[in-house]
């Protein structure tokens, strides 16, 4: 599917989105940590929300170089 020729979406504007996405993710993982009971599920999602937050922080730091 092809975006409407009038609508244009920036390098800027994909990597807000996938900032936001990674960020989602991190709560999600957060959440699924502290939900389930077995001490070996909640550390593989603790470990998840890491590796998602590292990747977070890169996407952020490309944000602040791009600017408004």
């Amino acid at each position: 599917m092809q975006p409407h020729k009038d609508i244009h979406i920036s390098t800027r504007d994909r990597v807000m989105r996938a900032w936001q996405n990674s960020m989602e993710a991190v709560r999600d993982y957060k959440l699924y940590a502290n939900e389930v009971s077995d001490p070996a599920i909640s550390a593989l999602f603790d470990r998840c929300a890491e590796a998602e937050g590292q990747q977070a922080a890169a996407l952020h730091d490309v944000l602040q170089k791009l600017g408004d």
